[in-house]
């Protein structure tokens, strides 16, 4: 293969991981998914390849779907066990954010419902909202009809609506960083009545435990989030034990939503991100597995900081 054809490919590389993330909801795994479709374009025939783009876009695809039918996916993915990887915003592997369907397909609230989607479902939703492909070339990428593509796309879009409603859509950045500096001062104080107040009345935290339980924890109620709240921002001798010293704390957009995350050197060790809706938090999400904060921790060391939040928790 020569360079033309590896340039070729290095210019869809972004694009193709974006839409593998998408997918996936595995930063790891999307990288894994471009990686193989490089080694088809490798062993295929160049010449007969009309259009790379289209070509691509089909074997990432189809890759992408082996991996979410697989046994091993099944198992690793069950609902409530399962939280998308957090992507720092600026990481090329959020891909396009022009419209609000884009922009939303890439939040966390949406990555999380879809895995309540079929694969096919998911990927006609991706393929539609996120990248505008025509249910015609859709229909081509994924070997269907053109209106199984549109019954797949009725589907997702009618139980995504959910996630949306739940969100509240776009809040201005200066509205969703004074949320956060609330919550952040209300938790690390122990003010248990002003965290309530900041919190819907349906309001859910989720969080995986920093990777050690099998499924996710979860809190459905105010006050109950308050407290776990309370008890998580609070710091102890013992926490900056299991922190391994005394992190940093930055306000930060992940995958477009306001976020707390704990930076300890150039290394994040948890991220907390938040869903507004009428200019409370609506869902609370802790993320501290360290195989799902890799490729976070990676963008953020190419990253130009704001001031702490907190110095030294």
């Amino acid at each position: 293969m020569d360079s033309t054809d590896t340039s070729r490919f290095e210019a869809s590389r972004n694009r193709l991981a974006s839409l593998a993330y998408r997918l996936l909801g595995c930063a790891a795994d999307a990288e894994d998914a471009v990686q193989e479709a490089f080694l088809h374009w490798q062993a295929a025939d160049r010449q007969l390849i009309k259009v790379p783009e289209a070509w691509l876009t089909k074997v990432v695809t189809n890759v992408c779907l082996d991996r979410l039918r697989s046994a091993q996916a099944r198992r690793e993915r069950t609902v409530g066990a399962w939280l998308p990887d957090p992507l720092l915003d600026g990481d090329p592997m959020l891909g396009p954010a022009d419209t609000v369907e884009q922009r939303d397909s890439v939040s966390l609230a949406v990555l999380t419902l879809m895995e309540r989607l079929s694969p096919l479902e998911r990927a006609v939703y991706v393929l539609r909202e996120a990248f505008s492909y025509s249910h015609a070339e859709i229909a081509e990428i994924l070997d269907i009809t053109e209106s199984t593509s549109q019954q797949h796309l009725h589907r997702a879009r009618r139980r995504i609506t959910a996630a949306r409603r739940r969100s509240g859509g776009e809040v201005a950045p200066a509205s969703a960083r004074r949320i956060v500096e609330e919550f952040l001062a209300a938790a690390s104080s122990g003010r248990t009545e002003r965290l309530v107040a900041l919190l819907t009345d349906d309001a859910i935290a989720i969080s995986d435990g920093a990777g050690l339980t099998e499924k996710l924890l979860r809190y459905d109620t105010a006050q109950r989030i308050a407290a776990v709240a309370r008890a998580g921002f609070t710091p102890t001798p013992a926490k900056r034990r299991f922190a391994g010293g005394t992190p940093a704390i930055h306000h930060a957009l992940v995958n477009g939503a306001p976020a707390i995350l704990f930076v300890l050197g150039d290394q994040v060790i948890g991220a907390v991100t938040f869903d507004i809706t009428g200019g409370k938090i609506a869902t609370v999400r802790g993320i501290a597995a360290p195989t799902r904060l890799a490729r976070l921790t990676e963008t953020w060391r190419q990253h130009e900081p704001d001031t702490p939040l907190i110095t030294q928790w």
